[in-house]
């Protein structure tokens, strides 16, 4: 028997070569001529599905704001009567006790996550890196509900025995701080809700700084460190002005979860629907704890409108949180746009 020569590697591709024509591309697979024409028709209409919904839900709620945007108008925005039966009714409270809750937990939730992300992706050792970020995105998927139990159950009288009162007995004489931490202390109320806030977020925040940090180039970072610099400016000076667009989405991405809180608010923040003072362990109230506990029995007509008129407030600040963050991450990516 002859022998079976083996067949050089590429002889089948030179002959593909040869068989189609010099200077021609090669032949392309047969599609539908109708199937981009389908898909670009799918894409566009998801595109403008979800921007006719998002003006949908603005339209509707100012439909149904509009009674209360009609007799109150814009002194809504700063009253604090709020009585269903006299029907006078004011937003002060509410808006107070959402921006405030959501101060407290960003101020508490930034340095955190940042630790959090610097350990992981500097100082962390191998073997406990991974479980500890699992652990960490974990804390996102518990319920707010459960969050909202445990601060009520659980958070809420270790509060009021280990930190307000230590802090009522400190600083109860002195002239602002003493108003700043007057009050009952029960354990419930804006420092306890941004808290939990701040503890639900954290994860959010944690996990994209910590992506983001990841994604710096190792031979910048190697660099510096051959220069010698410390962690600490090594990560100052290299890691976050590499990264600061996505650190400020970030954040953003926890603002406008804390926002948007409803349940554990609910539980921990005492819905109770006066400003008497400006203390922190004073029971208040949030937009969306409000709308969750008078929604469902408030009578129609300036009632339900001034519920309405609060979600609609909502939608437009977290609108203007979303816009503000736009124009400063765009103006981040422009300012180094110029440098380079």
């Amino acid at each position: 028997m002859a022998a079976t020569l083996p067949v050089p590697s590429g002889t089948e591709d030179k002959k593909m070569e040869r068989s189609t024509p010099r200077g021609e591309p090669p032949p392309r697979r047969q599609v539908a001529p109708w199937a981009d024409t389908v898909f670009s028709l799918l894409t566009h209409g998801a595109a403008w599905l979800t921007l006719a919904l998002l003006v949908g839900i603005i339209v509707s709620l100012f439909i149904g704001a509009w009674p209360s945007i009609r007799q109150f108008g814009l002194g809504f925005l700063v009253s604090t009567e709020w009585d269903p039966v006299q029907e006078k009714f004011g937003g002060l409270v509410m808006i107070y006790g959402t921006l405030m809750t959501s101060f407290i937990a960003l101020l508490i939730a930034v340095p955190v996550s940042f630790g959090i992300a610097l350990f992981l992706t500097e100082l962390s050792p191998g073997w406990l890196k991974r479980p500890l970020g699992v652990a960490i995105e974990l804390l996102a998927a518990v319920p707010s509900i459960v969050y909202g139990m445990w601060g009520l159950l659980v958070f809420g009288p270790i509060l009021a025995t280990y930190v307000q009162q230590p802090l009522q007995a400190a600083f109860g004489d002195t002239p602002v701080l003493g108003a700043l931490f007057s009050g009952p202390p029960v354990g419930i109320g804006i420092l306890s809700a941004g808290i939990i806030l701040a503890i639900m977020v954290i994860p959010f925040i944690a996990a994209v700084m910590r992506d983001v940090f990841e994604v710096t180039p190792p031979l910048l970072k190697e660099s510096a460190y051959g220069l010698g610099a410390t962690t600490w400016e090594v990560v100052w000076k290299v890691v976050l002005p590499y990264t600061k667009t996505g650190v400020v989405g970030g954040i953003m991405l926890g603002l406008g979860r804390a926002l948007g809180e409803t349940m554990a608010v609910t539980f921990v923040i005492g819905n109770f629907n006066q400003l008497e003072s400006l203390s922190l362990f004073e029971a208040a109230n949030s937009i969306t704890s409000a709308l969750a506990n008078e929604f469902a029995e408030a009578s129609e007509g300036l009632h339900q409108a001034s519920l309405i008129y609060l979600g609609l407030i909502l939608f437009f600040i977290t609108f203007v949180v979303l816009a503000f963050s736009k124009l400063l991450l765009m103006r981040l990516k422009k300012g180094e746009g110029s440098r380079t």
